[in-house]
């Protein structure tokens, strides 16, 4: 079965609003120094003694302090600008990647695995390297209808088809499903976690970033699809 590398992506949503709260606490920080620094300056011209005036100098270096303050706020600003483009970018890209996903079938995380008349699809992700990966697959009852060795896998994602065949040599009805995966490297276990397949069939936009419906197995993020079949 001919695969896609993995899209799995950061949802750059969350990024954005952190970038926008920073941003109007920055703003808000500056706009606050300088009416310190100006209720300050005004009150050492008030109460300065006129025997001994405010020195000039002294006037100029803080009048000069505060303009730097005020180049570093612009620069920031300019900056600001150049990341809130990036982001909106990141968005753009992300959306449009999550827009091609519809129509194709994906593995995301679960344990479900629909038998069909063409055999049944699901997946695995491994955190190692593994000589020894055995996928069990289980009726609705809990009964063990199947047990597939499937051998050394390397880490990563992989798929795998069930020709829809028994421990017997017999067909097994088609229906629902569910898999459990375990991995050995020697004689330690190595993680591994179950993926079913289904086909991506819309994109929602929420406040929490694009949502993925997979069939009937729900919704998912753009970052749990974890391949592309």
């Amino acid at each position: 079965m001919t695969t896609t590398s993995n899209v799995s992506n950061t949802d750059p949503l969350y990024d954005l609003r952190t970038e926008n709260q920073v941003k109007s606490a920055a703003k808000s920080a500056v706009e606050e120094m300088q009416t310190r620094f100006m209720s300050l300056l005004t009150a050492q011209l008030k109460n300065q003694d006129p025997m001994n005036p405010l020195d000039n100098a002294e006037m100029t270096s803080q009048l000069a302090q505060m303009s730097t303050v005020e180049g570093i706020e612009r620069l920031n600003n300019l900056f600001q600008k150049f990341v809130d483009a990036q982001i909106q970018s990141q968005i753009d890209t992300l959306g449009l990647q999550a827009v091609n996903l519809v129509g194709h079938g994906a593995l995301v995380p679960g344990d479900n695995l629909t038998l069909t008349d063409e055999g049944g699809v699901a997946g695995f992700r491994l955190d190692g390297n593994a000589d020894s990966v055995t996928v069990t697959i289980k009726d609705g009852n809990g009964n063990t209808v199947r047990t597939m060795d499937l051998g050394s896998q390397p880490a990563g994602v992989q798929n795998f088809v069930w020709d829809g065949m028994n421990d017997a040599g017999e067909k097994a009805e088609n229906g629902n499903y569910r898999i459990s995966v375990s991995a050995k490297q020697g004689d330690e276990a190595v993680k591994a976690s179950a993926l079913q397949f289904g086909m991506v069939t819309a994109l929602t936009r929420t406040s929490e970033g694009s949502l993925l419906q997979v069939g009937s197995l729900g919704n998912f993020k753009v970052d749990e699809i974890w391949q592309v079949l």
